[in-house]
């Protein structure tokens, strides 16, 4: 059973896109959370899947590694060209090596096939929540913080880099922001983990380290010889002031 788009949606209702070519899973999955207040839309190729997902905006997106016509990494690279919603990727695998990919290609977590329903739940509130979790109280919650040709800005949620945009993941705008409020000061991986994930569930213990790396890419950043990010052995990591 597929969940077309309403012509007139619920305002009320959190949108959410299901790729996946297994419709009793979409059916499921919709079943459990439109009671919630969910309005969930399934489409179950890739091609479909990315068509949908950059038309019109969504709090987030399951998705499906194993898709016909276009794999569900390929899906999530063609997503993070021109939105930043959040991603569940949802998998049947359960090696390590794909869920280090998704997460460096830009996935906010990873879920296996074998999830229950309270699971999905949990995961799918922390990834919706991310966006709000790192405002801080006051009158400064929204100022740009410039840390040399580094200009990271709350209220766009956007980064720059001597005067050219850098492209972010969700997960990865927070951490950097988290890393860029607390300058000259050590975060460590557990501090990092309570900033951008709820505490509700375990998560994969290496998707900081994951991220961080995914952001030194971005920031063109040499992790033995840092301009931004230094990693402290044991400790974690520190945005490095500028002079």
């Amino acid at each position: 059973m597929t969940h077309d788009i309403p012509n007139d949606p619920d305002a009320g209702a959190h949108r959410l896109l299901v790729i996946d070519d297994d419709r009793k899973l979409c059916r499921l999955i919709a079943d459990y959370l439109e009671p919630l207040g969910y309005a969930v839309t399934a489409v179950h190729t890739g091609p479909e899947g990315v068509a949908m997902a950059t038309a019109s905006p969504w709090e987030a997106v399951i998705l499906d590694l194993m898709l016909p016509g276009m794999d569900g990494f390929e899906v999530l690279k063609r997503i993070r060209h021109t939105c930043d919603v959040p991603v569940l990727m949802l998998t049947a695998r359960g090696d390590e090596a794909d869920r280090i990919v998704g997460l460096e290609i830009g996935a906010d977590d990873y879920l296996p096939k074998t999830f229950s329903t309270r699971e999905l739940l949990a995961r799918l509130r922390a990834v919706t929540r991310r966006a709000v979790r790192l405002k801080p109280a006051g009158d400064e919650a929204n100022d740009d913080i410039v840390l040399g040709g580094l200009r990271v800005s709350p209220s766009t949620r956007t980064v720059v880099l001597d005067d050219k945009p850098v492209v972010v993941t969700p997960v990865e705008f927070d951490l950097l922001l988290s890393l860029a409020r607390a300058c000259g000061r050590v975060k460590t991986r557990e501090q990092l983990l309570d900033e951008i994930r709820d505490r509700e569930y375990e998560v994969f213990d290496r998707s900081v380290d994951v991220h961080i790396s995914a952001l030194r890419r971005k920031l063109g950043d040499d992790a033995k010889n840092p301009r931004f990010i230094r990693t402290l052995r044991a400790a974690g990591y520190l945005m490095i002031r500028q002079s």
